[in-house]
C-alpha cells in the first residue's frame, strides 16, 4: 500500500473540508435568504462530519493533518466579500457555491484517480469517494437555486 498517496489523500479530504466550512462561514453573515441559509447550515453540518472522520483516520493512522494556508483562507475571505458586496442574491450566491464546490470535485477526483486499487488504502479510498459524492449533491442543489 502507498502510504504516501493515502496521506496526501487524507490531507486533500482535510483541506477540502476545511476551506468549505471556511467559505460556509464567510458566506453565512452575507445571506439574508432563509432557504439559502437553512442550505449553508446543512452542508456546514455534513463537511464537519466528513473532516471529522478524515480527522479521526488521519489520527488512527499516525498522520498529522495541516490546517488550510491562513493567507489562502483570507484571500477566499475578501472574495466572498468583494463578491457580496453589490449582490447577494439567491442565484449570484448559488453561482460563487457552485464555482467553489466544482473546484473541489476537480481537485478530489484528481486524487481519487490517482490511488490505484492495489496502492490505495481502503478506508481513505472510500472517504474520498464520500466527499465527491457530496459535493456533486451540493453542486445540484445550489444549481436549483439559480
Amino acid at each position: 500500500m502507498d502510504i504516501k498517496k493515502s496521506e496526501e489523500a487524507l490531507a486533500e479530504i482535510y483541506r477540502n473540508t476545511q476551506l468549505a466550512l471556511q467559505s460556509i462561514s464567510d458566506i453565512l453573515p452575507e445571506t439574508e435568504d432563509e432557504r439559502v441559509r437553512e442550505e449553508l447550515m446543512r452542508q456546514h453540518e455534513e463537511y464537519e462530519k466528513i473532516g471529522g472522520k478524515a480527522a479521526i483516520l488521519a489520527k488512527d493512522k499516525g498522520i498529522e493533518l495541516k490546517e488550510p494556508n491562513p493567507l489562502k483562507k483570507a484571500m477566499m475571505w475578501g472574495s466572498i466579500k468583494m463578491n457580496t458586496m453589490t449582490d447577494n442574491s439567491p442565484s449570484h450566491l448559488a453561482e460563487m457555491l457552485i464555482q467553489g464546490t466544482v473546484m473541489g470535485i476537480t481537485s478530489l477526483k484528481t486524487t481519487l484517480g490517482e490511488m490505484t486499487d492495489e496502492s490505495s488504502d481502503e478506508d481513505v479510498k472510500a472517504l474520498l469517494a464520500e466527499l465527491v459524492s457530496l459535493e456533486e449533491g451540493f453542486e445540484s442543489k445550489w444549481k436549483s437555486f439559480l
